[in-house]
C-alpha cells in the first residue's frame, strides 16, 4: 500500500511539473518571436515525452498487478523464501539460490506466463531491475497472448 500512494504522489506531483512546464512553452510561443516560438515548442516536448513515460510505467504497473493477483488467485505467487541479514537486507546467497530455481523453471517451460513473473520477482530480489522488468514484460505479453 505504501508503495502506490508513493507512487501516486510521484505522479501527482509530475503532472503538477508537466502543466508548469508547458504553460511556460505556451508562453513562449505566444511571444511570437522566431526564438521564443523554437525555445516554446522545445519546452512543449518536455511534458510530452514525460506523459507518455508515465503513462507507460503505469500500464506497466497495472499490468503487473494484475498478473499478481491472477496468479495469487491460482495460489502461484512466490513464496518468500529468501534469507535476510540482521539489517533486513535480503542475502544475496540466497537470492542467488532462489534466481537459479527460478531461472531453470522459466528454461523448462519458457512459454508459461507464470514462471517469467515469478523470475521477474528473483531478478528484482537480487536487486536487478533491469532485467526484472524484462522479464515482466515478458510475462505481460505472454498473458496477453494466451487464451
Amino acid at each position: 500500500m505504501r508503495a502506490k500512494i508513493s507512487y501516486a504522489v510521484t505522479a501527482a506531483v509530475l503532472v503538477v511539473y508537466f502543466v508548469l512546464v508547458g504553460s511556460r512553452g505556451v508562453l513562449l510561443i505566444q511571444a511570437g518571436t522566431p526564438l521564443t516560438v523554437t525555445f516554446g515548442v522545445a519546452v512543449l516536448i518536455l511534458p510530452v515525452i514525460g506523459v507518455w513515460f508515465l503513462w507507460k510505467n503505469t500500464e506497466f504497473v497495472r499490468n503487473a498487478n494484475r498478473l499478481a493477483a491472477e496468479l495469487d488467485a491460482q495460489g502461484g505467487l512466490p513464496v518468500d523464501e529468501l534469507k535476510r541479514l540482521p539489517s533486513g537486507r535480503i542475502d544475496r546467497d540466497s537470492a542467488d539460490e532462489v534466481f537459479a530455481r527460478r531461472r531453470a523453471e522459466t528454461e523448462d517451460a519458457p512459454d508459461d506466463w507464470r514462471s517469467w513473473f515469478r523470475l521477474a520477482v528473483a531478478y528484482h530480489d537480487a536487486r536487478d531491475t533491469a532485467r526484472a522488468r524484462k522479464a515482466m514484460q515478458r510475462a505481460i505479453a505472454l498473458r496477453k497472448a494466451a487464451p
